[in-house]
């Protein structure tokens, strides 16, 4: 039987796939890291639809939302925000930056240098940012949806490791398929289809399912699979760096979010399987021996299907 909650993500799930076609997967993932409370990296070339996904998704919501367009000049102040002297107080002011927001676009994020890039690390990490030794809450639910250009494109500062393990998912867009690229065109030849969207969801229905996922079971047994694969990636001679415990801790916030939009309140194997890649992908290093391999681009996808085929799977 689908609850009232199934049927409303299904809903959300429809109305980004009218903007966002032939991307199921995507917008799927996008919606289970809304849920999971975790951020997500959408990288790809330019121009297949990653920063109107993020667009799409924040419209979705009767909340708050920030569009930063990160560039090589931009500072960490144009970001959280700075303190200005106010001359009739005599004292000096704090002005919020973009950031306090719910939902926070950053827009080609591997643009700007990692000084400004590390400004955000704070903000995903603990919902917080500090200035000046003052502390100050950000909204909630927050979500930070990143978009990033390859790291050959001119003009791109990869990000560190530290902040690639902030964010929960990592999602590859790709180029769309000959019919679905048809309709792209007809759909927007007189009017965006991202204009006619209308929020489905407010900022405490989200908070709401938030609290609600964290009741979906795990069992030890899945429990056991999820930390074999964890262990597998740090014992691997095909790796340089394996998945850290936050890792681990995303994924299986991940499940749980996933297993919830499927209607389920427990989880499966196949939850952990489907995951594996778009959670751990971002946060491994490949020892360059076997890097020289494989194919640009699919280096971590191929080792981690590889350490996947080699846990057994629990009955």
């Amino acid at each position: 039987m689908i609850t009232t909650t199934t049927h409303r993500l299904r809903e959300l799930q429809q109305a980004v796939e009218t903007v966002i076609r032939g991307k199921t997967e995507a917008v799927h993932l996008a919606i289970v890291t809304l849920l999971a409370g975790g951020h997500l990296l959408v990288e790809d070339v330019p121009g297949v639809g990653k920063t109107t996904l993020a667009q799409t998704l924040a419209r979705c919501f009767d909340s708050e939302f920030q569009r930063i367009q990160f560039t090589s000049d931009l500072l960490p102040s144009d970001i959280i925000g700075i303190s200005i002297y106010n001359q009739h107080s005599g004292e000096f002011e704090f002005k919020p930056g973009p950031i306090f927001a719910n939902v926070i676009l950053a827009d080609e994020i591997n643009r700007t240098t990692p000084k400004t890039q590390s400004s955000l690390l704070e903000a995903m990490a603990e919902g917080h940012v500090t200035v000046e030794n003052q502390t100050y809450e950000l909204p909630r639910p927050f979500l930070v949806l990143a978009t990033q250009n390859p790291v050959e494109h001119h003009g791109t500062y990869p990000l560190p490791e530290s902040q690639l393990d902030r964010f929960l998912m990592r999602v590859q867009m790709g180029y769309p398929a000959a019919a679905e690229e048809k309709e792209i065109l007809r759909q927007q030849a007189h009017r965006h289809p991202l204009e006619k969207i209308t929020p489905i969801m407010n900022s405490d229905d989200i908070l709401d399912l938030q609290e609600e996922i964290k009741n979906v079971r795990m069992e030890d047994v899945l429990l056991d699979y999820l930390m074999d694969i964890v262990t597998l990636t740090r014992n691997s001679e095909m790796l340089d760096l394996g998945v850290s415990p936050r890792a681990s801790l995303a994924l299986y916030r991940a499940a749980q979010a996933l297993a919830f939009t499927e209607d389920r309140a427990y989880c499966i194997a196949d939850d952990i399987k489907r995951l594996v890649n778009p959670v751990f992908g971002h946060r491994i290093v490949i020892n360059s021996r076997y890097s020289n391999r494989l194919r640009r681009g699919e280096d971590a996808d191929t080792v981690l299907t590889e350490i996947v085929k080699n846990v057994k799977v629990p009955l």
